[in-house]
């Protein structure tokens, strides 16, 4: 076969590998069984194998799996003046049939001091992937271009940039790995089985470039790790997750998933007390009202913007009230995985076990542009 056809052949697979991307399952991208395997329809989770660390931190031969960290930061100028930022760096891996892996990233910055977000988003196939399937012990390592995400055992390193806003930080975890729904194993139905742990405080420190200028930043960061033949909800949907980290040293996690019609398919929730013992929190327990909305002048999409959280568990009384710290905290993204979707950074307050609380967190809203929000 003559070299030109090699390279148009080569072509073709580039091409199918980015339209497959376009109809993963990431967060905030439309699922679509079009093109894609079939699933099984009845999850075996007993079957698998459990998560070891820190072999289950990197890389996995899986169709889906990602690398998610959201957080807060803050920092004084040389003026003595105070900055505060949310930030959200996530990597993707798509790997489909005998394709060469894609992967997909978004950056983002929520500078809350100048009342302004800004993101930015790569894609990348890398038919040179070595990929060790659980079988490492050396943790995270993945990239996209230049945004990075490296680690091993509760120690990892961040670095991306945008236009005016760079991040080069360590991060350290204050309490261990947490495994959702007691095993480490969620559902999304027809759409399959997801391994998912969160770090769920990790501390911050670093380098903040903002405009130009070095900033020693401090705060606290959220880190998620999914991985499965999963391809999310088949055929539309999306979810409500929430990440909640409150000043008694407790954080929580909250994941609404709908299908397309808007109705909840799975729900999953996790609490962690000041001594890091995670309990679930049972959905019957989970009660959400939306507070407000707001409607993106890009895509004109309404999302929910603002909420209360109750929770009456044997283990937490709670009543949050979850406010944007940016109504405009939208991330159009393509060029990248295909969508958008809304990710921003909240402030928080309200009462835990009959006590004043406050703190901060980061919420996650997909599947809003087809109408399927919850039916509050």
């Amino acid at each position: 076969m003559s070299n030109k056809i090699h390279y148009l052949l080569r072509v073709v697979l580039l091409v199918m590998s980015v339209l497959l991307l376009t109809s993963c399952s990431f967060p905030g991208v439309v699922s679509t069984s079009q093109q894609l395997p079939q699933v099984n329809q009845t999850p075996h989770i007993r079957q698998l194998p459990p998560i070891r660390f820190p072999q289950d931190e990197g890389a996995h031969t899986y169709l889906t799996e990602w690398w998610y960290y959201t957080g807060h930061m803050k920092a004084t100028d040389k003026s003595g003046k105070l900055h505060q930022y949310g930030f959200e760096l996530v990597i993707f891996q798509s790997l489909r049939s005998d394709l060469p892996p894609i992967y997909a990233a978004h950056f983002a910055i929520s500078d809350i001091t100048r009342g302004s977000f800004h993101f930015d988003q790569r894609r990348l196939t890398e038919p040179n992937a070595i990929i060790p399937n659980g079988t490492s012990t050396k943790g995270i390592d993945v990239s996209v271009s230049d945004w990075s995400i490296r680690g091993v055992n509760g120690q990892d390193h961040l670095k991306a940039s945008l236009t005016n806003y760079s991040i080069d930080v360590n991060l350290l975890g204050r309490k261990p790995a947490i495994l959702h729904n007691g095993n480490g194993l969620i559902t999304y139905g027809l759409g399959g089985v997801s391994y998912y742990y969160s770090r769920p405080y990790m501390v911050l420190s670093g380098i903040m470039t903002d405009h130009g200028q070095p900033l020693v930043v401090s705060g606290e960061t959220w880190m998620d790790h999914q991985w499965g033949n999963f391809l999310s909800l088949l055929g539309g949907g999306g979810w409500d997750w929430y990440s909640i980290q409150l000043n008694d040293n407790t954080e929580m996690m909250l994941y609404f998933i709908r299908d397309a019609s808007g109705n909840i398919v799975s729900t999953y929730g996790t609490y962690i007390d000041a001594r890091a013992t995670k309990h679930l929190i049972a959905s019957n327990a989970l009660h959400t009202k939306v507070l407000d909305r707001w409607r993106s002048p890009t895509t004109g999409i309404t999302y929910p913007s603002g909420w209360l959280l109750d929770i009456k568990s044997k283990q937490l009384q709670a009543s949050l009230t979850l406010v944007p710290q940016l109504k405009d905290q939208e991330l159009v993204v393509y060029q990248s995985t295909g969508n958008s979707y809304w990710e921003g950074a909240v402030t928080i307050a309200g009462q835990s076990q009959g006590r004043i609380i406050q703190g901060e967190g980061y919420v996650e809203l997909t599947g809003y542009a087809h109408g399927s929000g919850p039916l509050v």
